[in-house]
């Protein structure tokens, strides 16, 4: 159960974002069960145009949910290359399948030693358990 919650394919952050390397070197960023979870039934996305470029930890969007207004920040230093569009017209797909169809946007990234920064899925359990999860 536990290898299925967080997917040992992608890393992630202590901000609850992940990014996950896809076949042509660009990675995909959403947010992990835990951030949606803490979110609540998410009901608008904010998102950047294609094209902007993003620092570490940058401000990427805000997630709207039923109680609050979230900001979502960037796992890694890049370039925004795609947004998801079925996201943006079906929000829920961030709470119902966060780590696949939930997906927020494609980066290009600029400083792929980056990557190997975020946690690992093991290491990103073990920071929720410390959060007392």
């Amino acid at each position: 159960e536990r290898d299925r919650m967080y997917p040992a394919d992608r890393r992630y952050s202590q901000q609850h974002e992940w990014a996950k390397r896809v076949d042509d070197g660009t990675l995909r960023v959403g947010i992990t069960h835990y951030a949606q979870e803490q979110l609540g039934d998410i009901v608008f996305l904010d998102l950047p145009q294609v094209g902007a470029v993003l620092g570490r930890m940058q401000k990427l969007g805000e997630v709207e949910s039923v109680k609050s207004v979230s900001e979502v920040y960037s796992p890694i230093s890049g370039e925004v290359v795609e947004v998801n569009q079925e996201v943006m017209g079906r929000p829920e797909l961030a709470n119902f399948d966060p780590h696949e169809k939930g997906w927020l946007v494609r980066m290009k990234p600029s400083e792929p030693g980056e990557m190997d920064e975020l946690m690992t899925a093991a290491d990103y359990e073990s920071f929720l358990k410390s959060l007392g999860v």
